[in-house]
């Protein structure tokens, strides 16, 4: 019989980049076991301390490996450096752009 943990693994394996959460249980009141990066199905990270540390991380490793965004994650990625982490903020695509105007203007 497959576990959901076996079965969560061989998913990652074939994923191109994830942040993942590893619980004993589904509730999210618990402490997960383990927080990491899959790049290319390879674990480069794990033993994260907390999935905001795990997000920053994969900036890191972005920029650090020279990689792209994921296609369907392109833009979420970018308005996340650009927008949240005030990196490159002049450097941002008309669709970001925009956002951030939306974004200022809802103050």
């Amino acid at each position: 019989m497959i576990s959901q943990k076996d079965e969560a693994e061989e998913e990652l394996q074939s994923t191109t980049m994830a942040l993942f959460v590893f619980r004993d249980n589904s509730s999210l009141l618990h402490q997960p076991r383990d927080i990491g990066i899959i790049i290319d199905g390879v674990e480069v990270l794990n033993e994260l301390p907390s999935v905001a540390a795990g997000v920053a991380m994969v900036f890191g490793l972005c920029y650090a490996l020279n990689m792209e965004y994921p296609r369907g994650f392109r833009f979420t990625f970018e308005a996340l450096q650009k927008i949240m982490m005030e990196l490159d903020f002049n450097k941002m695509t008309s669709k970001i752009h925009k956002l951030n105007c939306e974004l200022n203007t809802a103050q």
